[in-house]
């Protein structure tokens, strides 16, 4: 079994699954990270974004402030990984063109 994958971790995803709003997902990721951890996710999260849709690593490197090494690795989470990033690129990018679509109709 890999570190990662164990009674605490499930915990804690069971946890994240529990929150019913970004208000609740601001205020436990405050209460659970520090504000330097969750800068340097959001940057990550940005950085996948970015890769996602073709940007350069000076680009990304440029606008977060992340080292070309972090980059590549969200690079390679992104392309190489459980495809976590992927799956919610697409649904966030799903769920914004489903939005879209009933705007102007009216």
């Amino acid at each position: 079994m890999a570190k990662r994958d164990n009674e605490k971790t499930k915990q804690l995803i069971n946890a994240v699954m529990a929150l019913r709003s970004a208000k609740e997902a601001k205020r436990f990721f405050r209460d659970l990270l520090t504000e330097e951890e969750i800068i340097e996710f959001s940057k990550r999260w940005q950085a996948a974004k970015m890769l996602n849709n073709g940007i350069s690593y000076a680009d990304i490197e440029k606008e977060t402030g992340l080292s070309s090494r972090t980059i590549a690795r969200v690079a390679k989470w992104l392309n190489d990984g459980m495809g976590g990033y992927k799956l919610i690129i697409n649904r966030i990018n799903s769920h914004h063109k489903k939005s879209s679509l009933g705007k102007g109709l009216s």
